[in-house]
């Protein structure tokens, strides 16, 4: 046995870390901490582990906000199984912080993952709060909606089927997101020489309809990436990179970073996607997805 995502070892009760790896638990899923294990996973067990208990439920009651719920069982070699369950009203803050477990270590969250936490403690994601621009237009999901769907025009009922609206019947995020012009960064998409200091084309797409930045991306693919082959009497679509895997990791960088943030400063290094056959950066809200 060892330590995991969901599992971490306390060879006893003295030290508080162990406050923060409920904060993860609380937060992000069902886990155990076992007191009277040693990092190697040798049993100790815990002296006095009636009292051991008392001791704990007194440190989390004092240093979590809210209090998650927990239950403690004592074993028969005399370790103690704290298990903590996700719950409901989060974020769960240890000294006004919040953590995450990343396989067997406890961090703590950034500023972007603090806010979803939050959406979800109050039964929202960002797609639902009202967006700050009501003047919405939506020309070109209207043509997409007619070219694919064969409906004959957009209207509130359709937009309030695409959950678009608010209760209160304003659009929401997801509306701006979709909408012909609005305040989202999106993707600089930069093809290399033979090096990054040479730059053979560039194009920034952002402020548009988060389908017209897809289709504008994938047609940067098809210019460099797409040529047709002849042979014989054949004509074939050759792809020196499967259009598919293409189109999805650009989808999942709009995605995840639009969705989730209006913060046109974030910069994270670790939303980075490397692969070594192609010479393509990709830049989601200034978060590179690098295909070089």
């Amino acid at each position: 046995m060892r330590e995991d995502k969901c599992l971490e070892f306390k060879e006893n009760i003295q030290s508080n870390t162990f406050l923060k790896t409920i904060s993860a638990f609380a937060n992000y899923g069902t886990g155990e901490i076992i007191f009277g294990i040693d990092d190697d996973g040798i049993i100790k067990g815990v002296d006095n582990p009636e009292e051991a208990c008392l001791r704990l439920e007194n440190k989390i009651n004092d240093n979590l906000k809210p209090i998650p719920r927990y239950e403690l069982d004592i074993g028969n070699d005399s370790t103690i199984t704290l298990k903590v369950f996700e719950s409901d009203f989060k974020p769960y803050l240890y000294k006004g912080k919040a953590y995450k477990r990343y396989d067997s270590s406890t961090i703590e969250v950034d500023r972007l993952e603090l806010n979803r936490l939050i959406l979800e403690g109050n039964n929202q994601s960002y797609e639902e709060i009202t967006s700050k621009k009501q003047n919405l237009t939506f020309t070109y999901l209207e043509k997409e909606l007619i070219d694919n769907l064969s409906i004959k025009g957009l209207n509130k009922d359709i937009l309030r089927t695409l959950d678009l609206y608010t209760n209160e019947s304003q659009y929401n995020n997801a509306a701006a997101l979709l909408a012909d012009k609005n305040d989202y960064k999106g993707v600089d998409i930069v093809r290399f020489g033979k090096d990054i200091d040479e730059i053979m084309d560039r194009n920034i797409i952002e402020n548009i309809s988060i389908l017209k930045m897809l289709k504008e991306s994938v047609d940067m693919y098809k210019k460099y990436y797409q040529y047709e082959k002849i042979e014989g009497t054949t004509r074939t679509l050759v792809s020196r990179v499967p259009e598919n895997a293409f189109r999805e990791a650009i989808a999942n960088a709009l995605i995840h970073r639009l969705s989730e943030a209006s913060d046109k400063r974030c910069y994270e290094k670790k939303n980075i996607m490397r692969s070594r056959t192609r010479k393509f950066f990709f830049f989601a809200l200034s978060c590179p997805i690098i295909f070089s």
